[in-house]
């Protein structure tokens, strides 16, 4: 693979999918247990300000990542394209359950939030917690994935420094200079 033809698109969606991950991995892990221990309306009040920056945050962080995961594997060939094709459609199905799945729940807890949570509110909400769990389940699939990629290719790395050189003089060389 063309490492310097990659690097940029490699970089960028280890970048956004490891925050995309991260974020929705933070939400699973302790948001989402804060809003089952709170009262439900400090939890719609909290939640329908939160998702007002996430909208933006998120979706931004989903759009780099699925389209830099989708370059990189315009760029690759191989095992490393199949696998940053796949990073990048397990972005684009994040996006597509937050789309389908969360955010018309999210309305609805904005609906709430202004009036008051109707009977089923809690299986509502549950819905909800299953669609995020799915949807940092796919992120963090492909950042795992993406991590794959880098280390495949940081193997490829021809060395520019033999190791004997710098064990024998103490000292790195650069290529083409005498030990």
């Amino acid at each position: 693979m063309n490492q310097m033809r990659t690097r940029l698109p490699l970089g960028l969606s280890l970048f956004s999918t490891g925050l995309l991950a991260g974020a929705f991995g933070y939400g699973a892990a302790n948001l989402v247990p804060t809003f089952n221990s709170v009262p439900i309306a400090m939890r719609l009040d909290f939640h329908t300000e939160l998702m007002k920056m996430n909208g933006i945050t998120v979706q931004g962080a989903m759009a780099v990542s699925a389209l830099s995961a989708l370059t990189l594997a315009a760029l690759t060939r191989g095992r490393a394209r199949v696998l940053a094709a796949t990073a990048g459609l397990l972005t684009v199905a994040s996006f597509l359950i937050t789309r389908f799945g969360n955010v018309p729940i999210n309305g609805r807890i904005k609906q709430w939030a202004a009036t008051a949570p109707p009977a089923d509110h809690a299986e509502i909400l549950s819905r909800w917690e299953l669609f995020n769990d799915a949807r940092t389940c796919t992120a963090a699939a492909a950042f795992a994935i993406l991590i794959s990629v880098a280390l495949r290719q940081a193997g490829e790395r021809p060395s520019t420094i033999e190791p004997t050189a710098v064990i024998s003089t103490g000292r790195c060389v650069g290529p083409g200079e005498p030990v």
